[in-house]
């Protein structure tokens, strides 16, 4: 069935309810275990409903945000969806604590029971309105930046548009398309700080309701992290300034030389060559169809998975008119589909869509065919980014159907990219920290701190005066910011996951493949670091993990530069 034959009904959410607390009931009364895990699976139906509703609102809405029907259903889910959860976690409650736990937690696995807990401590009655705040404060700030209309070029455009014009060879397009990016920030920045402000005051509300002294523990439960806290990450972003820092510093002066620019500027970040960035040729259904060529020959199942996406139409790519900005996977319960969301704008990012999330939806089609229950398909997000990023790096060998004579500049670009990235997100991460632990900073303080600490993760910045980014705004750009607290870092330390992948795949690509597949049908039945130790990849958070890792990727990323001159 295609994408769009998924039929929308809003769902009741008395009905909801009421089925909900009936199996409650017929779970705490259970006289056996088999009656027990009956009352399980059709419940699970029941909440899978709910759970595709919701998704598919969710994407018809981001498909276009001026849509009024899914604009006023997104504001049900907005404002109803604590509701739900609630009904949802009183009867998960029965589950972990029902006398057959132990006969459950055979079938379904541990970790999925240990999901349910902290779900419980991340959520209660008593913030419910604070979460529906939340989402519809999330809601706003979507909206605001898919509204842009800046015009460029003798057109109109929105954010993902101008991505276009900054990858320009001519750098005086580079210059002005940034400058008109920051102009339509800047002419929305108050309302962003007051967006945000207000978000931060509702975290800061919830995790004290919840008995916490401010958001951050309470954010890492919201996120599922059972085995790492706030100082294993700092001691990760550590790692990061003292080894990766360094490295990137080395790439961008390179990057400078070969452009032949002495007073590298912000601008100039995009651009790798001086006759321009590797562009993919094609339009989005030649790319498409390169894809399909691509993942027959990774695989049989890359490609029994890649057709199953395009028979049904589980992809938007192309960028329009009030379509939301970025990019995302997400899965639609009941059909077991994955689904991708992008903006394609001719640049080479729209061949990392076709790698990155494309990782995320065959991780989760394979998780689907191999676990018994959707709710762990997905393990936690850190995890997740793992089968991302690394079949970005599966992808490398077939660069030449997209990029032709530029294929070698491409691998090369995108495994410097990949580096100087994780100095980024761990400069997010570093941020959202300071905002959390001084949930009183004014918009001007928040801003302060990240001019400061953009300085330490990523010095070879130079904003050319521009004192909208300068003054600290660069981070209001920034969607994950907003959406999920803390949600960045993951990123980073996937990163450095999936650079074991490459350097796996360059030494035996039977061997990487079958442990990439292997860490996709485990899904989420595991955590973070158990996943990590389920297949033998090294834990980013281990002291000197980083410098075991890097010196390999340096060699690697000194042989795809050379093939460049060649």
């Amino acid at each position: 069935m295609k994408f769009n034959e998924y039929e929308y009904v809003r769902p009741n959410l008395d009905e909801f309810c009421t089925t909900l607390a009936n199996a409650k009931c017929s779970v705490d009364n259970a006289k056996s275990f088999e009656e027990c895990i009956k009352v399980m699976e059709e419940t699970q139906r029941v909440i899978e409903h709910y759970q595709t509703a919701s998704t598919l609102c969710s994407i018809r809405n981001s498909i276009n945000t001026a849509d009024e029907f899914y604009q006023a259903e997104q504001d049900y889910f907005d404002t109803n969806g604590p509701a739900f959860q609630n009904a949802i976690n009183e009867y998960l409650k029965s589950l972990v604590s029902s006398k057959y736990r132990n006969k459950l937690e055979e079938v379904y696995g541990k970790q999925l029971f240990m999901m349910y807990e902290l779900g419980f401590k991340a959520f209660d009655e008593k913030i419910m309105d604070d979460l529906v705040a939340e989402s519809k404060l999330v809601t706003e700030y979507d909206k605001l930046l898919a509204s842009a209309k800046i015009e460029f070029d003798g057109k109109i455009n929105n954010l993902s548009q101008m991505t276009v014009y900054a990858n320009s060879p001519d750098r005086s397009i580079r210059k002005e398309a940034t400058k008109k990016v920051s102009e339509f920030m800047s002419s929305i920045e108050s309302t962003v700080d007051e967006i945000y402000d207000k978000l931060v005051h509702v975290r800061d509300t919830m995790a004290k309701k919840m008995g916490y002294d401010n958001y951050i523990d309470f954010g890492y439960i919201r996120l599922g992290r059972s085995d790492y806290n706030q100082h294993d990450v700092a001691l990760y972003r550590k790692q990061v300034k003292e080894v990766i820092v360094p490295i990137a510093k080395k790439i961008i002066a390179s990057q400078a030389k070969r452009i032949g620019i002495t007073d590298f500027k912000n601008y100039d970040i995009p651009m790798f060559y001086r006759d321009g960035n590797p562009k993919p040729k094609g339009n989005k259904d030649e790319l498409v169809n390169k894809a399909m060529q691509m993942y027959s020959s990774i695989s049989a199942e890359t490609k029994e998975f890649f057709n199953f996406m395009c028979e049904n139409e589980l992809m938007d790519l192309e960028t329009k008119p009030n379509k939301q900005g970025g990019g995302y996977c997400t899965v639609i319960a009941d059909y077991k589909a994955p689904f991708i969301f992008s903006n394609f704008n001719g640049t080479m990012g729209d061949v990392d869509v076709l790698t990155h999330e494309a990782g995320h939806a065959f991780e989760c089609y394979t998780a689907a065919k191999n676990l018994p229950i959707s709710d762990i398909y997905w393990p936690t997000l850190e995890a997740c980014e793992i089968h991302s990023m690394s079949m970005e790096f599966f992808a490398h060998p077939y660069m030449d159907l997209f990029f032709e004579d530029d294929a070698a500049k491409y691998r090369f670009k995108h495994l410097a990219e990949a580096i100087t990235f994780i100095p980024y997100g761990t400069c997010v991460d570093d941020f959202q920290h300071f905002v959390y632990e001084n949930p009183n900073a004014t918009p001007e303080e928040r801003k302060k701190y990240w001019a400061k600490i953009e300085k330490e993760y990523t010095p070879w910045k130079d904003y050319d005066g521009n004192k909208y980014y300068e003054n600290g705004g660069y981070w209001q750009r920034q969607s994950h910011i907003f959406s999920t607290a803390f949600y960045y870092i993951d990123y980073t330390l996937a990163q450095v996951c999936a650079f074991q992948f490459l350097v796996l795949n360059n030494e035996n690509h039977e061997n990487a493949w079958s442990k990439y597949y292997d860490l996709c049908k485990l899904g989420g039945s595991k955590s973070f670091t158990g996943l990590l130790d389920a297949v033998g990849l090294k834990n980013p958070f281990e002291n000197g993990s980083l410098n075991e890792i890097m010196p390999k990727v340096c060699d690697i990323l000194e042989t795809l530069e050379k093939d460049t001159l060649k």
